[in-house]
């Protein structure tokens, strides 16, 4: 199965996700990024996530951007994206998501580093 078509099996995790992206994607904004290699997927049979690897002046980090499906299976991912982002240069591995996800992944390591808010700007 091509990227694509890996894309379009995930859509449904993909636009549960984007849900509480706050607006930034659409789905076809992930399909180009994956296809033109400014983001990665990682399919498997009951979930998916999407990476980026983002360059700060000091850090190269790989970013869990969203992830949707089975949790256990989103779990499985963490290795191999994590051993990615080492190939990549990158030191640390970032997600951002909803406040549910600190108690799921502390027990795998990962631990709160900040909080990110936002305000609409327009009325």
């Amino acid at each position: 199965m091509n990227v694509l078509e890996e894309l379009l099996r995930c859509r449904p995790w993909i636009e549960d996700a984007l849900e509480y992206a706050g607006g930034t994607h659409l789905f076809e904004d992930i399909v180009a990024a994956v296809i033109e290699g400014r983001m990665q997927l990682w399919a498997g049979e009951k979930g998916c996530a999407v990476t980026e690897i983002i360059v700060y002046p000091r850090k190269k980090v790989i970013h869990v951007f969203l992830a949707g499906g089975d949790m256990s299976q989103i779990i499985d991912f963490e290795e191999s994206a994590l051993e990615f982002g080492r190939m990549n240069g990158c030191t640390t591995m970032t997600l951002a998501g909803r406040k549910g996800w600190t108690k799921v992944l502390d027990k795998h390591g990962w631990k709160e580093s900040f909080v990110v808010m936002s305000k609409e700007t327009s009325k």
